[in-house]
């Protein structure tokens, strides 16, 4: 690592979100912010011509949101690290970030000192959490059992749309009956007796969030 400032992509759709970031690292004299992009799409043209060492990476974005931006961000070669910055903690949003390849997840009420520690970890190829970000992944790791699988999690949201079984069976290429097997398998690990009930739960540990 040089001494030179680590140079920073601040990705976010609302302008006052990021004004205020750039205020923040402004006062560093080891970050400084480079470019700015207010959706993923942007930042992937921002990356085409920009050197960067971090991108911070909002996820609920319009346009491509922070997910699919972070995975396409991986993808370039000499992949800067994507630190997720953002004020949603379920368990969707969560293991979407992890899974498209985040290098840390941050929630944006962390405290200056702490952010900019993050930024600095995902620069050394470090990951970086949040403490309640933390404790869902271990909690998730120690009860794989009843951690719902990335089908499961995908049905859950087909089956907040409305769709029956026949719908569910044709948008997902398979049979009613192996439909009907994942269905059950949701139930038990949620708990649940029914579709309604599934939903509801699934709101209510994030695992599904609302629209």
């Amino acid at each position: 690592m040089t001494d030179r400032p680590l140079r920073l992509l601040l990705v976010d759709d609302h302008p006052v979100v990021r004004r205020g970031l750039r205020a923040m690292f402004d006062e560093r004299a080891d970050m400084e912010v480079v470019a700015e992009a207010a959706d993923g799409r942007e930042a992937l043209g921002v990356l085409a011509g920009t050197a960067v060492d971090v991108v911070l990476m909002d996820l609920r974005m319009g346009g491509m949101d922070g997910a699919d931006a972070t995975r396409a961000i991986g993808g370039l070669p000499d992949a800067p690290p994507v630190l997720v910055l953002t004020t949603y903690d379920s368990d969707a949003d969560i293991l979407a970030a992890v899974e498209a390849g985040a290098a840390g997840y941050m929630l944006k009420d962390a405290p200056p000192d702490r952010l900019c520690e993050a930024v600095a970890a995902a620069a050394r190829g470090e990951t970086a959490l949040s403490p309640g970000v933390a404790a869902r992944l271990v909690g998730r790791l120690r009860a794989p059992r009843t951690a719902l699988s990335p089908r499961e999690t995908e049905i859950l949201h087909l089956l907040a749309r409305g769709l029956s079984n026949r719908a569910l069976s044709r948008e997902l290429f398979v049979s009613e009956a192996t439909v009907k097997t994942h269905l059950g398998h949701i139930y038990d690990k949620l708990g649940v007796d029914n579709r309604t009930a599934a939903i509801s739960v699934a709101m209510e540990r994030g695992i599904l969030r609302p629209r």
